[in-house]
């Protein structure tokens, strides 16, 4: 439970219908399993202790006596368990039988919640033996206990605030105000379902679809436990078909007869994170539930679930070409509107043979087509320096050649060598002046350029170079439209990938491939024997790093002792512990000490949740202390 996470599990039992005994048994044994496996919390099938196919067995009063027996035996043994188990049962309350969910804790039942949708309609006929939820909660005594009974119950950990969880039941779920939605305002942020959802041709697919919407729409997690193995083939099978949902996610699943089990970890943090984050979520109304609190030991979470190196980017191949596509749409239709607005002849870009330049280029082209421009109304400007390589250059002439943009090549060394002597700056002093002055210079060149050709300067910088601060002030930091500014370095490699692979002619592919392969470098310290010296992530670190770091630092809102844990774990077989925490700590500080950057960003489109526009999503003090943060890293 450290860092907010908690394992759960979905279990489907083997079962005999209307054998109570071997039935839980069934379920302790899988209580056992997951308990052993670190699960705190599970959810069982609806009715699973008798058969959801019972029929009119369920008024049978031995079969009622024997639920309550085995409810309490059930009960017992959970004493020495440390699992929260939610199993289905048939309870009557005034006379009336109702079917319900009962949690089951530390020797005790903690409450039952009765179903509040019965369907009655095609092969479902449960309100012949069954009634709604009441309105009203009460209680209802099962041995020595009065329990707690009605559909507005939520159990909430003590030691866990953000770890609060409510129950619906099955066709709950499928109707137009589920309950779990009032239990999400009420301030539930786990959700349990326990099902008997009877599997016919395209049912899980929507059923999947459903867990998935549920958990986005109430920003939660969402656990479905579906009937399986067992239950009578008269008129319908059962399949076993559990998930584990968390915002829209499905984290975990158990196919269509399959095991019928399955386990992952909750990040109950981040839910609370993106609750704070989204102003329309509504603020917390408990009225009329009863808050049932439990305590719970808070133990370490070994994570099973998939953290990926790559937050950005989907680990599915046709999802990322899915992603890229709609990503050059929205780059391209962002600067074709500008373009439009601004009714200017041509766009103007520096390229330098390195990714964000090939990017920018790349969508320049695209979006002058798509406003009615020739490819040659795009001027690109290379500009080689001090630093500039053979290779780098030769990309991006045969590049722009390839598209058929104009190009203009003007060298800067002679302006900068006439701007050093001003300055009486040694020209074999490589430091910030002797970098910044190439950039500055640069953006001065493509400025004057927009004028004689009636233009205006796409920005090449990306998202992870912003965040680093890794641009240079009023240099290549500065244009009249920014296209990569929200697009991560790690993604950018991707994008260009996806272009050559799928948009590109052979020619073009092969140079964006050579252009993948060399090494990311700004590419303002002299060459070493024609090879590039100056290597970016061997001064800032590796930008696989510091993406992961800005995705859940600035999209959750982690701590810095979370985001080392989860960085950890991702990239435990690339860096140590040590080389994890030595490079969060440059990106904190970068981050912080670098805002006054970003605070005068150019405009520049949104493409994914993480931006740090300062006119939209992030905006921040340029004196602002990271103290606390780096603080956190040295305990």
């Amino acid at each position: 439970m450290n860092y907010g996470f908690i394992k759960a599990a979905a279990c489907t039992p083997e079962i005999v219908v209307a054998d109570c005994i071997h039935n839980a048994q069934a379920i302790l044994d899988l209580m056992k399993k997951s308990a052993a496996e670190g699960v705190r919390l599970a959810v069982f099938p609806e009715l699973c202790l008798t058969g959801y196919t019972c029929g009119d067995l369920f008024t049978q009063q031995k079969l009622s006596e024997s639920v309550k027996q085995n409810l309490l035996k059930l009960a017992e043994e959970s004493r020495s368990l440390p699992i929260i188990s939610v199993i289905g049962a048939p309870i009557t309350y005034y006379g009336k039988l109702y079917n319900c969910g009962v949690v089951l804790y530390g020797g005790k039942i903690l409450g039952i919640v009765p179903k509040t949708e019965i369907p009655n309609y095609a092969e479902f006929y449960e309100a012949r033996n069954f009634c709604a939820a009441p309105e009203m909660n009460g209680t209802v005594r099962i041995g020595e206990d009065e329990i707690p009974f009605g559909k507005k119950l939520l159990f909430c950990c003590n030691e866990m605030p953000e770890f609060i969880f409510g129950i619906e039941i099955c066709e709950d779920l499928w109707v137009c105000r589920p309950p779990s939605t009032g239990h999400a305002i009420a301030g539930a942020t786990v959700i349990l379902n326990l099902s008997a959802s009877n599997e016919i041709v395209g049912k899980a697919d929507f059923r999947r679809q459903l867990v998935e919407s549920q958990s986005a729409r109430l920003v939660c997690g969402y656990l479905y436990a579906d009937a399986g193995e067992g239950e009578s083939t008269t008129d319908l099978v059962f399949s076993g078909h559990n998930l584990i949902a968390q915002n829209g996610r499905i984290l975990a699943e158990a196919q269509p007869f399959s095991s019928g089990y399955c386990v992952t970890e909750l990040d109950l943090e981040e839910l609370m994170s993106e609750r704070q984050r989204l102003t329309t979520f509504p603020r917390q109304d408990a009225t009329g539930y009863q808050m049932i609190p439990f305590n719970m030991e808070k133990t370490p979470v070994q994570l099973t679930r998939n953290i990926s190196k790559y937050p950005f980017v989907p680990a599915d191949s046709a999802d990322l070409r899915d992603r890229c596509e709609k990503i050059l749409s929205i780059q391209s239709a962002g600067l074709r509107k500008r373009i439009n607005h601004t009714h200017v002849k041509t766009v103007v870009i520096g390229v330098s043979g390195g990714l964000d330049s090939t990017l920018a280029l790349l969508v320049s082209v695209r979006a002058m087509k798509e406003s009615g421009h020739l490819p040659s109304d795009v001027i690109a400007v290379t500009m080689p320096g001090f630093g500039t390589t053979r290779r780098t250059k030769n990309n991006a002439i045969r590049l722009c050649e390839s598209l058929g943009v104009t190009l203009r090549k003007i060298d800067i060394t002679r302006s900068v060598r006439s701007h050093f002597r001003d300055l009486g700056q040694d020209e074999n002093d490589h430091n910030v002046l002797f970098e910044n002055a190439q950039a500055r210079e640069r953006t001065q060149i493509l400025m004057d350029i927009c004028h004689q050709t009636d233009g205006f300067v796409v920005g090449t910088g990306d998202l992870s170079e912003l965040a680093l601060g890794w641009a240079t002030y009023n240099g290549d930091h500065m244009s009249m439209y920014g296209v990569n500014a929200s697009v991560p370095k790690t993604l950018v490699r991707y994008l260009v990938r996806y272009y050559a692979d799928y948009l590109a002619d052979k020619q073009v592919s092969e140079i964006l491939s050579d252009i993948l392969n060399t090494p990311v470098s700004p590419e303002l310290l002299p060459a070493a024997e024609g090879k590039i010296s100056q290597l970016t992530e061997n001064i800032i670190g590796p930008y696989e790093l510091h993406d992961f770091f800005l995705y859940y630092f600035i999209r959750h809102g982690f701590s810095p002792e979370k985001v080392a844990w989860l960085a950890n774990y991702a990239f435990k077989d690339t860096y140590n512990e040590d080389e994890i925490r030595k490079w969060l700590k440059v990106f904190i500080k970068r981050f912080f000490n670098n805002q006054f950057k970003r605070s005068c960003l150019p405009d520049g489109p949104k493409v994914g949740s993480v931006s740090l526009s300062p006119r939209g999503d992030w905006r921040m003090p340029s004196d602002a202390s990271f103290k606390i943060w780096i603080d956190s890293l040295d305990r």
